[in-house]
């Protein structure tokens, strides 16, 4: 669980700022002392004055050296008590030791504060700049009242270049006066970052230039409680021992995440190490028009002032569109940081970047893990399931921890409507958890395969013996493929072969789809077909990326493939003869590479045989045929294509039609569902006119010829 960050009382470095005020104040003292010298003899109390310019004071603006202090010898008392300042505030001497600054920048940051801790300071400012305009400072009166000679001053000009720790990372911006083009660099006012005054501060809650992507957390998961090997467990807290070690360099991670578990890894990862998780969503702020630069900048400096690790999740869809001006400015930002970051996604990362990180892999959970998952979460909400449903999604559904989750949030949804009592709170079942189940990992597929609803089980199957054994064989092969190659061991003995794929061999009609819908209906998963023939393409590359697309999208989500018309990319591989030939064996080879590593269920569809490969058919695990349906199967076909609510005659001639009317169970149900609408527009039984009548028109279209006994039939029935 990630609990939001609660906000924490001011530090107490707010005493010791206030300390080094007080500090301060002796200097602004001493400049005051001198001003009235310096701004002449101006009545102090003229309500215009600091609007115009006498001549005395042009007079004494002369009489001084280019470039001298207006006040020197005023800053020994502030600069011998500096010291003891800095190494009395934590915040001061953390900020000093983190940017490199000098303790002239540190003075520069304190009299840049002052005026947000107290407005009298822009009087003060305004007094000694000789203008009520001017009450915040300037980058000469921070020059003058610090240095007390010419020379210091034109020295510490460099403090406010582009390069110069203060300016390079944004603690002090340079602000020009509105009411002048272009004006000198001393004129500038002195505007010191809002996330450094919030640090020194000690303000808690994220700058607000953050808040619009970025989330501040306080983990509470343990990384026992992820689903991970232990392998992987004792790894990440070998590293977790490395970020709290006195390295050379910081530790920085990347997470390539195929499993959605990077945010929990992250989370567990702080926990682990009793810091806040600092979330960071760099696409959310790139679609914002946000300066990416400059919010990098804002992060290294927050999770430093919040003490927490910054998570960037789906960092390579940024990468993507960015490419090299974003790594180099991730380098800059990572070489700069001194705590540990975590960025997150699921591709690789690019040379530049890799070797600046580690890379670790969160692979899907295994079937142990997924268990055990299920297992914890079903009991935390109340479900009590039978360990073989537990297995049975364990096993089927390959689903992350967070699609586990809402998996059950879902089912928890859709058990209202099945509750009789309102009174009492719904219960999902185990249909529920399996419907979700498979909502959760069927969106993958979407716009790349046609998803059929299963609507046949095994009493809708009219097959041989065998046939039928063979396919409740191979169901049986995926029910207990965890205990199989998982506590038997067998899959330490396969690289490659781990899924389950089928071949079925027919004509048209002879059952090859309806068998995929029965098996789907048995496993319980979500059943595609892809239509190969739209899959192949003229184009060279195009027919493997189309392949790679549905097979990576099928593995995600648990569902079953079945490729329609196989024999459109899995005819025998050509001699080649040229290039074309060539290229077309290169997407068979494909093809057979894709389907041994696939690990769900892939069933091929093919009406020729002896239109396959060799070297394909002994990669099928199992080779099913279907074939012409003999007059006992015709039989079987006519008593079971009618549901129970149609109206039949009793003069029906099952036997008659099995026997005469030659062909495929596909065409039997046209026949059936033609005659049915006769019927219905007559106001009648479905009777044997309409049967025989609906067949004839099967033949028509079929470009069959008519069995004489058969055009006998038709002509007594009128």
């Amino acid at each position: 669980m990630i609990t939001q960050l609660a906000p924490t009382a001011a530090s107490q470095g707010i005493t010791s700022l206030l300390t080094a005020l007080r500090s301060l104040d002796l200097l602004l003292q001493s400049a005051i002392a001198e001003a009235k010298v310096a701004h002449g003899t101006t009545p102090f109390t003229d309500p215009y004055r600091g609007l115009y310019v006498t001549q005395e004071q042009a007079t004494l603006s002369l009489a001084t050296e280019p470039g001298e202090p207006s006040w020197q010898e005023i800053s020994s008392i502030f600069w011998s008590g500096l010291e003891e300042v800095i190494q009395n505030s934590q915040e001061l001497t953390q900020l000093q030791r983190t940017y490199q600054l000098s303790n002239f920048d540190v003075a520069v940051i304190l009299i840049a504060i002052a005026p947000e801790i107290d407005l009298r300071y822009e009087r003060i400012y305004a007094y000694l700049q000789d203008d009520v305009t001017r009450k915040r400072p300037t980058v000469e009166l921070g020059l003058n009242l610090l240095c007390a000679t010419t020379t210091e001053k034109l020295n510490h000009r460099q403090n406010f270049t582009p390069n110069s720790p203060l300016i390079h990372h944004g603690i002090i911006h340079l602000i020009a006066d509105a009411n002048q083009t272009q004006p000198p660099i001393l004129a500038h006012y002195l505007k010191l970052d809002e996330q450094i005054i919030h640090f020194l501060m000690g303000v808690p809650g994220l700058d607000q230039r953050l808040q619009p992507f970025s989330t501040l957390v306080k983990p509470t998961i343990a990384l026992e409680q992820l689903p991970l090997s232990d392998d992987l467990q004792q790894t990440l807290k070998h590293l977790c021992g490395h970020a709290t070690s006195v390295l050379e360099k910081p530790l920085h991670l990347y997470f390539q995440d195929r499993a959605g578990l990077s945010n929990r890894v992250a989370s567990a990862i702080a926990h682990h190490l009793n810091q806040s998780l600092l979330i960071v969503d760099l696409n959310c702020a790139q679609r914002s028009n946000v300066n990416l630069e400059s919010a990098l900048r804002l992060l290294v400096r927050e999770a430093q002032r919040q003490q927490a690790i910054v998570y960037l999740p789906e960092i390579d869809a940024l990468l993507k569109t960015e490419s090299s001006v974003l790594d180099a400015r991730f380098l800059e930002s990572l070489q700069s940081f001194p705590n540990m970051t975590i960025l997150a996604g699921q591709t690789a990362l690019p040379p530049a970047l890799s070797a600046q990180m580690l890379t670790i892999a969160l692979p899907l959970p295994n079937f142990a893990q997924r268990q055990t998952y299920w297992r914890t979460q079903l009991h935390h909400h109340g479900i009590a399931l039978e360990q073989e449903a537990v297995n049975a999604l364990s096993d089927r559904f390959r689903l992350t921890p967070d699609q586990i989750d809402r998996a059950i949030a879902s089912a928890h949804t859709h058990s209202i409507q099945r509750s009789v009592d309102p009174r009492q709170p719904p219960t999902p079942a185990l249909t529920d958890l399996l419907a979700a189940a498979r909502y959760q990992s069927g969106q993958e597929l979407q716009g790349l395969a046609n998803k059929l609803v299963p609507h046949y089980t095994w009493s809708d199957l009219v097959l041989p013996e065998d046939a039928i054994d063979q396919l409740q064989g191979i169901c049986n092969q995926f029910k207990y493929r965890s205990v199989v190659l998982g506590q038997w061991g067998f899959e330490r003995k396969l690289s490659l072969g781990k899924g389950t794929s089928m071949l079925f061999c027919g004509s048209p009609g002879t059952g090859k789809t309806m068998a995929a819908e029965v098996i789907a209906n048995d496993l319980q998963l979500d059943l595609y077909r892809i239509d190969l023939s739209q899959v192949v393409s003229k184009y060279i590359g195009e027919t493997e990326k189309n392949l790679d697309r549905i097979f990576t999208a099928a593995d995600r989500a648990n569902a079953i493939l079945f490729f329609d018309e196989a024999d459109a990319l899995f005819g025998k591989r050509s001699e080649v003869k040229d290039a074309h030939d060539r290229y077309a064996n290169l997407e068979v080879g494909y093809l057979l590479q894709k389907m041994e590593e696939f690990t769900g269920v892939s069933v091929l569809a093919t009406n020729l045989r002896q239109n396959l490969d060799e070297a394909f058919l002994r990669r099928i695990q199992a080779i099913i045929e279907f074939p012409f349906p003999d007059e006992t199967s015709r039989y079987q076909l006519w008593r079971g294509v009618f549901p129970v609510e149609a109206p039949l005659d009793v003069a029906i001639d099952f036997e008659f039609l099995a026997r005469e009317i030659k062909l495929a169970g596909g065409n039997i149900k046209n026949i059936a569902l033609t005659a049915a609408f006769a019927a219905a527009s007559e106001n009648q039984a479905i009777g044997m006119a309409h049967l025989l009548k609906s067949a004839q028109r099967e033949y028509q279209k079929s470009g069959r010829s008519w069995d004489g006994q058969f055009v006998t039939k038709i002509e007594e029935m009128g």
